[in-house]
């Protein structure tokens, strides 16, 4: 069983920066996506940013428009985590930030941005940003 866990959250003034990562105990992907969803107070959980890889050295990334420029994603195959180096905070980036991981390679369609797609979350992490 596969269980991502987030950390890394917090609290931070606009304009300011976050890095958060997930880790996903009990299986290594050699191939495989995952993804940052956030779900602010009354919203849907919304797309953030994802990474598919396959084997060790090939890895494409996506980001939901509202934060390409400002965030990034990362992978770090030895120690199966990702993490997503959040700059240029803003106050509607307020949100619970969850981790989603897939044993697919998505580089077809936008299936990476889907919840349906992902086959383990974490528990997620809070992300406030103060104006």
């Amino acid at each position: 069983q596969v269980q991502p866990v987030e950390s890394g959250g917090g609290l931070v003034q606009a304009g300011g920066s976050l890095r958060l990562s997930c880790q996903a105990s009990g299986r290594t992907f050699s191939t495989g996506t995952m993804g940052w969803f956030r779900q602010a107070p009354g919203k849907e959980r919304e797309f953030v940013a994802a990474i598919t890889w396959s084997g060790g050295s090939v890895y494409y990334a996506y980001y939901a428009d509202s934060v390409k420029g400002r965030f990034a994603i990362s992978r770090d195959n030895g120690k199966n985590t990702v993490s997503l180096q959040m700059n240029s905070l803003k106050p509607e980036d307020t949100a619970v930030y969850y981790c989603a991981a897939s044993s697919l390679w998505l580089r077809s369609g936008d299936y990476y941005s889907h919840r349906n797609t992902y086959d383990y979350w974490g528990q997620g992490t809070q992300v406030t940003v103060s104006s």
